[in-house]
């Protein structure tokens, strides 16, 4: 076998149907036993992904171009309204379902309920599986990737953990719009937010793990009580939760043994939290190294996939994140959404909100493989 991908999260999956659509052979593994458990995503496209990726349009839900942002006092928010859809909001599932149909489609193999274990003379070890053989492994497992450590490739050591509610809403109660909350008492660096699109509400809570003394889950369960644009349940609750890395890419992805994308390789915004887009766009370029590294055996291909290079658009956002990090108390998260209505406020906070920019720039740093010769 040519690559191992473990984890089929959107980034495992859509690495996996790349490579295969470039004629390698793929297994992609996943501890999960359902791809519909586990779901750590609030599922919010921005944009720029639904223009650039082809996604499938009865899976998303319509577009959103309200944003309100509240202080901790929840009154008075400023109202962002953008001309254009700015976000919509997933059917992660059925995304993800999806995405596994296009993988399979292309060639690729997918064994669920297997858990990685390592490498041993040669062998990817597997639990609930039998070992394989696999000339390079992908590593999409997560925030806490054991492939990154296994491979000795850089972790993810500034970690955000968010929890989420999730429920039906009666059609036609409330207009679609996305909530957002600065209180670092229900959520320390991060902030709270209500998203709907009309058909479902997200409800959730991110922060520093050592500063939400209280516990994620009860901070949720409090905010969920009085949070703002909240409509009431029609049917089940689901929960959602895990780490969010926010230190950016990684520096060192790579490595002849195997490389790291989506959350694995910090691809996440380090100031909105937001994975969905890097992660699409990162998978694009590592399955173009990978092919190319695959076809030649020159390991100097593995250096375009290098997340030093990938940085250079960081400072901005590595500043406002420990801006963020900094509001521990309600009065400076007062005073932060107060200048934000100052029209230089307003032209900063819709910059980051609305921006037309991709996180990381892997256009700036592609690398390209020759086609396969028929």
């Amino acid at each position: 076998m040519d690559v191992l991908v473990v984890g089929a999260g959107l980034a495992g999956l859509h690495t996996a149907r790349l490579l295969a659509e470039r004629d390698l052979s793929v297994l992609v593994v996943d501890r999960r036993r359902s791809l519909s458990s586990g779901i750590r995503t609030t599922g919010i496209f921005v944009r720029r992904t639904l223009e650039d990726f082809d996604l499938p349009g009865h899976l998303l839900g319509p577009g959103v171009r309200d944003v309100l942002l509240y202080p901790p006092s929840r009154r008075d928010p400023v109202r962002l309204t953008s001309d254009r859809d700015e976000y919509r909001v997933a059917d992660m599932p059925g995304i993800y379902e999806h995405a596994r149909g296009e993988a399979e489609s292309a060639g690729v193999r997918i064994r669920l309920g297997a858990r990685y274990l390592g490498r041993s003379g040669g062998v990817v070890l597997l639990e609930g599986a039998e070992p394989v053989a696999a000339r390079f492994v992908v590593g999409a497992d997560g925030a806490r990737s054991t492939v990154a450590r296994d491979l000795g490739l850089d972790v993810n050591r500034r970690l955000l953990v968010g929890a989420e509610l999730v429920h039906p809403i009666a059609s036609g109660t409330t207009a679609p719009a996305f909530h957002c909350v600065l209180d670092p008492r229900i959520a320390p660096g991060y902030l709270g937010w209500v998203i709907d699109d009309g058909h479902h509400a997200h409800v959730g809570v991110a922060g520093y793990p050592g500063a939400m003394r209280a516990g994620v889950r009860h901070l949720l369960d409090e905010f969920a009580a009085d949070g703002p644009g909240r409509a009431a349940p029609v049917g089940p609750v689901e929960r959602r939760g895990g780490p969010i890395p926010v230190g950016g890419v990684l520096r060192r992805l790579a490595c002849p043994a195997g490389l790291l994308v989506g959350d694995a390789a910090g691809a996440v915004s380090p100031l909105t939290a937001g994975g969905l887009d890097p992660c699409l766009r990162m998978s694009e370029l590592a399955a173009d190294v990978t092919t190319g590294y695959l076809r030649t055996g020159d390991a100097s291909v593995l250096r375009h996939y290098d997340g030093g290079a990938l940085r250079a658009r960081f400072r901005g956002r590595l500043a406002l994140r420990r801006a963020f990090a900094g509001l521990r108390s309600p009065a400076f998260a007062e005073a932060a959404v107060g200048a934000m209505r100052t029209p230089a406020g307003r032209w900063l906070a819709a910059r980051v909100l609305f921006g037309d920019g991709s996180f990381p720039d892997v256009d700036a740093h592609g690398y390209s493989v020759a086609p396969v010769a028929d």
